[in-house]
C-alpha cells in the first residue's frame, strides 16, 4: 500500500470504518513508514483536541421549560372566530416545540464518557492485537527481559509480574494507544485464551476496587493501584479474569 493510499484512508482507519484486510495493511505500513506514522500521530492529536470539553455546550437545565412557555400561544381575549378554533391546535405547537427542542439539544447533552471511551480503546487494542504479526513487541515470558525493553519508550516503567506458577504465563509486551496516550501493554495466557493488560500512569488518585464490564464478547477489569491504571480484557470466563486480575493486585 502506497502513501498516497493510507493518507486517503487515515480517516476512515481512525474511525473504524474499514474491513479487516484493509485495516492491517495500514497497521503494517504504519509500523514501517515515519511520514505516515507522523500524519496518523497528528490527526490523532487532532481528534483528541476536538473532544475538549471547552468545545462542547451544555444546555441550561431550565432551557427546555423555556422553550415551552415560550411556544404557549397567547391568551389575548379571545375574538369569536378564535373561541371556535379548535383546542388541539395551541397543543399541536407547543409539542412541535418540544420535538425541534429535542432534535436541537439531545446530540449536545449525549456523549459517552471518559471510562466508556477508554474500554472502546480497551477492546479495539485488544482485538487489533490478534491479527498476526500484532500481539507482541518483545514475546518472552522472562519479566527481566520485557520490563527492560519498555526503558526510553515511555515516560513510566509498567509493573510487570509473574504468575506462571498461578496458571498465568508471561507472553510479551508491546506498546500501544489507549486514553489518547501511549500505554504498556503486557500479554499473558490462560490454557488457549490471551489476556491484555493495558498499563499506564493515574497521577496521584486513591486506590479502586476492580470495576467489570463486558464489551463485544469481552470480560474487562478495571482498577487503580500506586498510582497505576491497570484494564484486563480476555475472552476467559469472568471469574478466571477476576483471579487473574487479584493475583495482579497482590504483587508488590
Amino acid at each position: 500500500m502506497s502513501c498516497s493510499e493510507v493518507r486517503t484512508l487515515l480517516p476512515a482507519h481512525l474511525d473504524g470504518e474499514l474491513d479487516l484486510s484493509r485495516e492491517v495493511e495500514i497497521e503494517e505500513h504504519l509500523r514501517t513508514c515515519g511520514d505516515c506514522a507522523r500524519a496518523h500521530q497528528a490527526q490523532l492529536a487532532l481528534r483528541s483536541a476536538l473532544k475538549s470539553e471547552d468545545l462542547y455546550f451544555r444546555a441550561p437545565a431550565d432551557l427546555a421549560q423555556r422553550i415551552r412557555t415560550a411556544a404557549q400561544p397567547a391568551q389575548p381575549k379571545a375574538s369569536r372566530s378564535s373561541r371556535r378554533m379548535p383546542g388541539w391546535v395551541g397543543g399541536a405547537a407547543a409539542a412541535a416545540a418540544v420535538v425541534a427542542l429535542a432534535v436541537w439539544v439531545s446530540p449536545m447533552l449525549w456523549r459517552p464518557s471518559r471510562t466508556d471511551r477508554i474500554a472502546q480503546d480497551v477492546v479495539s487494542a485488544h482485538i487489533r492485537s490478534l491479527m498476526p504479526g500484532h500481539l507482541t513487541d518483545v514475546p518472552s515470558s522472562e519479566n527481566h527481559t520485557v520490563k527492560p525493553w519498555f526503558a526510553g519508550k515511555l515516560d513510566f516503567s509498567p509493573p510487570i509480574a509473574d504468575l506462571s506458577a498461578q496458571g498465568f504465563p508471561l507472553v510479551g509486551g508491546r506498546l500501544d494507544y489507549v486514553g489518547e496516550r501511549p500505554v504498556a501493554a503486557l500479554v499473558y495466557r490462560k490454557g488457549e485464551h490471551l489476556i491484555n493488560v493495558f498499563v499506564w500512569p493515574s497521577g496521584p488518585a486513591p486506590e479502586s476496587a476492580l470495576t467489570a464490564a463486558a464489551r463485544q464478547g469481552y470480560n474487562l477489569l478495571s482498577w487503580t493501584r500506586g498510582n497505576t491504571t491497570f484494564w484486563a480484557i480476555s475472552d476467559v470466563n469472568a471469574a478466571e479474569l477476576r483471579q487473574f486480575a487479584g493475583l495482579m493486585q497482590a504483587r508488590p
